[in-house]
């Protein structure tokens, strides 16, 4: 235990305080804004932006999906036959 002496003073903070921003109100009007003060929000921030079409947007996704599966299941698939054609070729293991 240390003996009784005075308590540490607080570091000062080194960084210089920075000025305030001059409001903005042609943000302060933005759709974003709007909506993000009607949800409760502090910034104008709202998460997966505005899509003008949302359904072809997720028909692309479908069809991408549908792609990225027949990718993983050729690329499987083709090192099967790659391996069949090689134990039926000979090739050393």
């Amino acid at each position: 235990m240390t003996g009784g002496g005075a308590a540490p003073k607080p570091a000062a903070d080194a960084s210089p305080e920075t000025p305030a921003l001059p409001p903005d109100p042609d943000a302060y009007d933005s759709p974003r804004a709007v909506q993000a003060r009607a949800r409760g929000l502090d910034a104008p921030y709202i998460a997966g932006g505005e899509d003008p079409d949302p359904e072809a947007t997720r028909r692309q996704e479908r069809r991408y999906r549908r792609w990225l599966i027949v990718m993983i299941v050729v690329i499987i698939l083709s090192g099967f036959v790659l391996g069949a054609i090689a134990r039926l070729l000979g090739f050393p293991a």
